[in-house]
Order: structure tokens, then C-alpha cells, then sequence
């Protein structure tokens, strides 16, 4: 008998809640069976759209979604009683549930009857993709809220993706992706178990709900045994921890995202082979098969991809599942020794990670020190410095560079962009949102939503209530931030750089002793990340790199505003500023910090910027005053610190 295809999905979302429903029902009309959904950054840190901290950023990685009306708009048509949806987020999490139950009660869609997943894993927000809010304890009690709450009344909803995905992008080793994720599941459900909402004959199904959304990347065998792993180590998890018995309980149930850390600027048309390769490490092991993927387009490292780069990723997808007879048959990997012998090692070396971290108190102790993020950081510099020797190969990047004109890429043309109007539409909609909504009501919803927060009490209800009502985003989160204070992750980048034995680095270190004698101090750099956007892979990396150089190197971590960079160059009085930002928001967070540095009387600091740039973006940043601009095409982190070098010599 043949099995059933997991549920096709594709990542999507930008602009405004209204053109993500039109891109949403042409995907679904396309052959998609299910809905995943990219809100933008504002919306996953809990701010409005009109949010001076918002600026530059709504729609530009995601939808926004400020009020019940925008997530109405962004389901119109769509009937969520039969929709599996998932959603990307984490911090605003019971929000985001809280404004769909709401347009589901408007369908008069039961509870009961709705499917989906909220990903809801604060933990790897502290270690990766950084759109955290709160400190990492009130952070899972809103986690342990919304397991209670659906176990309750949405039986059907995965309430948690624990997401190792986010993980391997940060660099995680296999072994690492597998104790990381692991261990952030037994924070959770323990935090669940001590609230006491659960009880104990329940708590079986509460893990049986518990799903996980990881990465494959390229190393496609090793990724197949990580998978066989993951299914064994989560149903040994289950029966000597938590004492669960039922079989279906104990069945690892994750999604897929395959890598986009291996995506490639340099020949992108390579992407496609490396997408179906890496979808094909968590489709063909059938007793650890995904339940749900979802691929990239293959230009996603150029930017948003265009409605036919999705469909060329989904018809991926339906080939291998419809075409071919991969599903006809059973595990094609049962009684292979080399199979056996790299899942048993995976496994050992996971426990024996797992075992360091319960050393430590536990996946918060072992966030709240630094120790995870710091090990993150460590293996992505391996991962960095392995493709810059030669001794991992990356096709059309360090080995066969040469080849002939791309005939499907072409600068703009190849990706989407959201134009800046549908920022200033969505802020005018805000507007017009607040001007007709009831404040009476509006201000006794926020009440019920600070008391739940203070007595401890579960938040979902208090949340429905102020969808409802007409709350925001920016004002539900606000109320929390009240509650519950702010929180800034280690950025895992040591003070004291473990010095390397490669030639080159020495070769800059020597140079930059050299300067420094001349200077009377080191070459200062300040690393800094504007706006809202969490990905720090690329400012930790030349961070991590500047000080085995012998920078003096300042990095506070992510989302700082353009003032707040003013005030840390004055304090600092750097030789060179570094700007990172990846979320296509490059115009007008640098001609910000810009305006700041000249405020501040600092204009002849030199400034770079990292990021996604198109081409047709440099010149616009270099009449800014910008320096220097390097985009993923510039893998050559030696090559940056000559570069920076060579500015504070002149």
C-alpha cells in the first residue's frame, strides 16, 4: 500500500497581509497542501507597524500583523478548518494563536477541528535567530501557557516546533544539533509538568504534541543518521524521563526546512541540486520520515523569491512524492551496518553533550551563561574557516568558480522587492485600526492580560479577549514587557579570542601589532547590528575573526538602534565601524546611523556593511558614505580583515 505524501509547504509572506493571502492561495492552488507563514520582524518582536523601531523593516522578511483585521485579511478565503498552518514565530507566540483562534471563532471553525503548529521555541531565539523579548524563564512560562491551553481545547495543534533548524544555521555540528534541540525540549516540557496545568494522566499526549522543525543539510548521509538518531534518542526521552508509554506518543513528529546556511550567491542555479539532495536525507529513511516540508527557492541567498521560484521548489517536492515509487516500500536503510554505526555514534555523542549541559542546571542554565551560544559560534568559525582553506568544497565558491553567464538570474529581476509604499499603506491601516476600535474596551482587555501576567494565571484566554477587543501586537507585547522586563542574550563571542595557527591570521596579527605601535593602541573595531533583524552568524563570525586578528573588538549583540551605535562609537572611539544587516533593510538603516554619526560628531569614522546587497543597492550606500560593502559572495573573512587593516593604516 502506498503512504501518504507529507504535507507540501513553502515559506512565504511579505508586503502586507493582503498580497500574502493572493501569493497563499495561488501556492494552494499550485498544489500546496499546507500553509507556512513568515511574519516580519516587527510582528516577531512585538512592536507596531508604526513603531519608531519598526522603520525600514515592515514587510520585509515576513507579513505584518498588527490587529485581528490583518490576520482576517491574511486568511480571507481560506477555510482553517481544513488548513494545516504553520507559523514561524516564537516570542509573540500566544499572540499569534490568540488573533488566529479568533478569526477561526469569526469562521465558526471549532476549536477542536483546527490543525497546525505554532513554533513557539523561545530557547533557540537566545542561541540564533535572536527575535526574543523576555528573559528565558517568563519566556517558557507563555510557552507552557500555550501547551496547556491546546492540549485543552485545540487537540489537533502542535503547540511547540522545537526547532534545531535555527540551530545548524548558527553552525551546530550534528551531535550539537541533536543536544541542543533535545535538551530545549526537556526545558519545556519540565517548565509544563512544574506549572501544574497538566495533569499527570495527560501528560503522555502533551508529549506526543510536542513537534520538532530541523535542517538537512548537504552531508547527506550523516543527515540521514541524525534523523534515525533524533527518532531514537526522543522515544528513549519519553518512556525513562516522562514515564510515556503510548506508541503513538512516543513518535518523533518533525517538519523540514533543508539548509539555507549552504545556499550560494556565487553560481545560485547550484542551489537546486543541493535543495533536492538535502530533501531527500528526511524523505527516504521511511521509519524517520518528515511529516511536513518545506524547501527553498533556489535565489533565496539573492533575496525574496518570486512566485515561480516557490512553484519550482514545490513541483520538487510532488515529483519525488508522486512520481517516483519511493513511497511504495518500506525503510530502505533497516540492517545496513554503516547506517547502524554512524546512528549509534551520533547518539553517543549527543548523550554525552546532553550530559554536560543537565551538569550545568539544564538548557536555560547552560543560555543563560553563554556556554551553548559560545559553542555555536566556535563550530560556524570551524564551518567558515574549513570553506576559506579548501578542505570543505563548496561548488562555485571555492573550487570550479569558472563557468558560463547564469541564464536564469539577473539582478532585481530575479527576486522580489517590497516596495516602500506598503510600508506606509500598513502604517496608514494601523492607523485607521486604532481611530474606529472600541478603547474602552480595548484597556479592560489589556487589564485582564497584566492581571493574568502578574497572578501567574494562564495568559491564552486574556490574549483571545484582546484580539478581540482590537489590540495590537505592539500593545499586547508592551503590557508583557511591563511584566516580565526586557532580556539581552550573550552573543558568544569571547572576550579572549582562542588564537589560531593559521599562516594568514598571523601574518594580520603581526600587521596589526605593527599599527598598533604607530596608533599607541590596537586597531578598534565596532561590530553593530541595526534594526530588528536576529541573524548574527555574519557579525559574530568577524567579530570572532577581528580578535584572533588583534582588533580590539566592541559587539553588543543585536537589535541596537542607530542612536544606540552613535553612543557606543562615541564612548568607544573606534578606527572602523561594521554594520550587519541581512533583512533588506540596508537603505535605510545605514542612512540612519549615518545621520546619527554626524549628530554625534563622527562622520570620519569609516563605516562597512555587511549583508544582503544587491548590486544596484551599492551605490546608494556608498553615497551614504560607506566605506566598504561585502555581501555572502565575500567568504573570505582573511580577505575583510586586510581590507579593515588597510583602513586604519590610511
Amino acid at each position: 500500500m502506498r503512504d501518504k505524501p507529507w504535507i507540501f509547504r513553502t515559506y512565504a509572506g511579505h508586503s502586507t497581509a493582503s498580497a500574502s493571502n493572493a501569493l497563499y492561495r495561488q501556492n494552494l492552488s499550485r498544489g500546496q497542501t499546507g500553509l507556512s507563514v513568515a511574519f516580519d520582524l516587527p510582528t516577531q518582536t512585538g512592536y507596531d507597524s508604526d513603531d519608531p523601531r519598526a522603520r525600514g523593516e515592515v514587510g520585509k522578511v515576513g507579513v505584518p500583523v498588527s490587529h485581528l483585521g490583518d490576520m482576517r485579511t491574511l486568511f480571507d478565503a481560506i477555510p482553517l478548518g481544513t488548513m494545516n498552518t504553520s507559523m514561524t514565530i516564537n516570542a509573540t507566540a500566544p499572540w499569534l494563536l490568540a488573533l488566529y483562534i479568533a478569526v477561526a471563532d469569526e469562521q465558526g471553525v471549532p476549536r477542536k477541528d483546527l490543525q497546525g503548529t505554532t513554533q513557539n521555541d523561545i530557547i533557540k531565539e537566545y542561541l540564533s535567530r535572536g527575535t526574543y523579548i523576555y528573559p528565558p524563564r517568563p519566556s517558557l512560562r507563555l510557552t507552557a501557557d500555550t501547551i496547556a491551553f491546546t492540549c485543552r481545547e485545540m487537540p489537533k495543534w502542535n503547540p511547540v516546533n522545537v526547532c534545531s533548524y535555527h540551530l545548524q544555521e548558527a553552525g551546530a555540528t550534528p551531535v550539537q544539533e541533536l543536544a541542543y534541540a533535545l535538551a530545549t525540549a526537556t526545558a519545556i516540557l519540565d517548565t509544563v509538568k512544574a506549572s501544574g496545568q497538566v495533569a499527570p494522566a495527560e501528560f503522555g499526549r502533551i508529549f506526543g504534541r510536542i513537534s520538532f522543525f530541523v535542517n538537512a543539510g548537504i552531508r547527506f548521509v550523516t543527515e540521514v543518521c541524525k534523523m534515525r538518531a533524533f527518532t531514537e534518542l526522543w522515544e528513549d526521552l519519553g518512556r525513562t524521563r516522562y514515564g510515556v508509554t503510548g506508541e503513538k506518543d512516543l513518535l518523533f513528529r518533525y517538519g523540514v526546512q533543508v539548509n539555507s546556511l549552504g545556499l550560494t550567491e556565487q553560481q545560485p542555479e547550484n542551489n537546486v541540486y543541493r535543495i533536492l539532495i538535502e530533501m531527500l536525507a528526511v524523505t527516504l529513511s521511511k521509519n524517520a520520515r518528515a511529516r511536513s516540508v518545506q524547501l527553498p527557492a533556489w535565489n533565496e541567498a539573492l533575496g525574496l523569491p518570486r512566485p515561480w521560484d516557490q512553484q519550482w521548489s514545490l513541483r520538487a517536492q510532488q515529483i519525488l512524492a508522486l512520481e517516483t515509487d519511493l513511497l511504495e516500500y518500506g525503510d530502505l536503510f533497516d540492517g545496513s551496518p554503516v547506517i547502524r554505526a554512524k546512528v549509534d555514534e551520533l547518539k553517543r555523542e549527543a548523550l554525552a553533550e546532553l550530559e554536560r549541559i543537565a551538569g550545568m542546571g539544564g538548557a536555560i542554565a547552560a543560555v543563560e551563561t553563554g556556554y551553548i551560544k559560545e559553542r555555536l559560534v566556535e563550530s560556524n568559525a570551524a564551518r567558515v574557516s574549513a570553506i576559506e582553506t579548501g578542505e570543505q568544497t563548496v561548488v562555485g565558491v571555492n573550487a570550479y568558480r569558472e563557468g558560463a553567464a547564469p541564464a536564469l538570474s539577473g539582478g532585481s529581476s530575479a527576486v522580489v522587492t517590497v516596495d516602500a509604499s506598503a510600508e506606509r499603506d500598513q502604517v496608514e491601516r494601523l492607523h485607521a485600526w486604532r481611530a474606529t476600535r472600541d478603547a474602552s474596551a480595548v484597556a479592560t482587555a489589556l487589564d485582564g492580560l497584566r492581571a493574568a501576567a502578574a497572578d501567574g494565571r494562564n495568559i491564552m484566554e486574556p490574549s483571545i479577549a484582546c484580539a478581540r477587543a482590537g489590540v495590537t501586537t505592539g500593545e499586547w507585547a508592551g503590557t508583557l514587557r511591563e511584566a516580565f522586563g526586557e532580556f539581552r542574550a550573550p552573543t558568544g563571542v569571547a572576550a579572549t579570542p582562542r588564537l589560531s595557527n593559521d599562516e594568514q591570521i598571523g601574518v594580520l596579527r603581526e600587521r596589526a601589532k605593527s599599527i598598533a605601535v604607530k596608533l599607541g593602541r590596537p586597531p578598534a573595531l565596532l561590530v553593530a547590528k541595526p534594526g530588528l533583524d536576529g541573524h548574527s552568524n555574519g557579525a559574530e563570525q568577524i567579530a570572532f575573526r577581528a580578535r584572533d586578528c588583534g582588533f580590539a573588538v566592541a559587539y553588543d549583540g543585536i537589535r541596537l538602534t542607530p542612536a544606540e551605535i552613535a553612543a557606543a562609537a562615541k564612548a568607544r572611539n573606534p578606527h572602523v565601524i561594521g554594520l550587519s544587516i541581512l533583512s533588506g533593510s540596508h537603505k535605510e538603516l545605514v542612512a540612519e546611523v549615518m545621520r546619527e554619526l554626524k549628530a554625534a560628531g563622527l562622520s570620519s569614522i569609516p563605516v562597512i556593511v555587511g549583508g544582503i546587497v544587491p548590486p544596484e543597492d551599492e551605490a546608494d550606500l556608498k553615497a551614504l558614505g560607506v566605506t566598504r560593502i561585502y555581501t555572502p559572495k565575500d567568504f573570505d573573512l582573511n580577505a575583510i580583515m586586510g581590507d579593515m587593516l588597510d583602513i586604519v593604516a590610511k
